[in-house]
């Protein structure tokens, strides 16, 4: 019986560093029937030349060069290149442990279609990670461990993008990589958990992702704080939101602000709530800010928390709880 193929989707620009290490990674997987669509997107470095000489050395190399521009226009030639029945994405400056493949491919099998494979994942930097970033790799990899990932999607992308695989038809479904919406791995994160894509729970170290100051993430403008706020704010009143419950903004910081903005300029309306003694019962864009206490005057409200501070966040959790409010159906934290 021959071996399902997997197709492996990896947009590169200028990241020659560090080409050869991923590359030869995805060589050394222990799961073989496998095809990389590696798509450049205008590199001005060697990094064409440095795929080019994998691609003439093994055939299941594939190289292509970007007619778009982009990465979203690079996913998209990559995924209209490849034949495999399963779906994966690889990030061009990051490491698969040599198992990678395989463990998803069986967690797929076993689970079958409408689930998406995950893998705990590292950070690794030569200059040392950060403690934001350690936090967030806490968190992601607690996330997935219970394969609760949806149940905090609105706080960050709770599905790292390099290390997911799907059925080719679930992808499909999901309107794979067409949507021109950056951040484009937590839109396409928020379309697996708008088709019900559920998430396998995983307790394994697949995937060793690099930090590095000139990173795409941290340098391209797409990946701003308010492409991300647009984002769970556009998806959030696809899904979750009630129109005819009273819609709240909990907190009056820049993200805060930036929700009201957005809010009023899709023209919905909106109650706005804080427990800074300094901003209660003053107007920001001529609306007033009440104490927290006025969401028990409301009839049945949904609030969106914008307060960052970690313990913050869990005295507002406690006081939810003691007035009956459940996460992902009265409150949702979008920091």
């Amino acid at each position: 019986m021959s071996k399902p193929l997997i197709s492996i989707l990896t947009p590169f620009k200028n990241t020659s560093a560090f080409l050869p290490e991923c590359i030869s990674s995805i060589i050394q997987q222990t799961y073989e029937n496998w095809e990389l669509l590696i798509v450049d997107d205008h590199s001005s470095d060697n990094s064409y030349d440095i795929v080019n000489k994998f691609a003439q050395e093994d055939a299941r190399v594939k190289l292509f060069k970007n007619s778009g521009s982009g990465i979203i226009d690079a996913l998209r030639i990559a995924f209209e290149k490849s034949s495999g029945t399963y779906i994966t994405r690889m990030d061009s400056d990051d490491i698969m442990r040599p198992e990678k493949l395989d463990f998803m491919l069986n967690d797929l099998q076993k689970y079958g279609r409408k689930h998406i494979a995950l893998g705990l994942v590292k950070y690794f930097s030569d200059s040392g990670i950060g403690d934001g970033y350690a936090k967030y790799e806490s968190w992601l990899n607690k996330l997935s461990t219970e394969g609760a990932n949806y149940s905090e999607i609105y706080k960050e992308c709770v599905i790292p993008s390099p290390c997911w695989m799907v059925h080719r038809e679930d992808l499909i479904a999901c309107e794979a990589f067409y949507p021109n919406r950056y951040p484009e791995d937590y839109d396409l994160t928020f379309r697996f958990y708008k088709n019900n894509i559920r998430c396998i729970p995983s307790r394994k170290l697949l995937h060793y992702w690099r930090d590095y100051s000139t990173r795409a993430s941290r340098t391209d403008s797409n990946y701003a704080e308010n492409h991300f706020l647009e984002l769970k704010l556009h998806y959030f009143l696809d899904l979750n939101h009630e129109a005819s419950r009273p819609l709240v903004i909990w907190g009056a910081g820049q993200k805060g602000k930036t929700i009201a903005k957005l809010l009023q300029k899709n023209k919905i309306s909106f109650i706005w709530i804080c427990d800074n003694p300094k901003k209660i019962g003053k107007h920001i864009y001529d609306v007033e800010l009440y104490n927290f206490e006025h969401l028990k005057a409301l009839k049945n409200p949904q609030s969106i928390i914008t307060v960052a501070n970690s313990k913050e966040q869990k005295i507002i959790k406690s006081y939810f709880k003691s007035i009956a409010m459940q996460p992902m159906e009265d409150y949702f934290f979008f920091c």
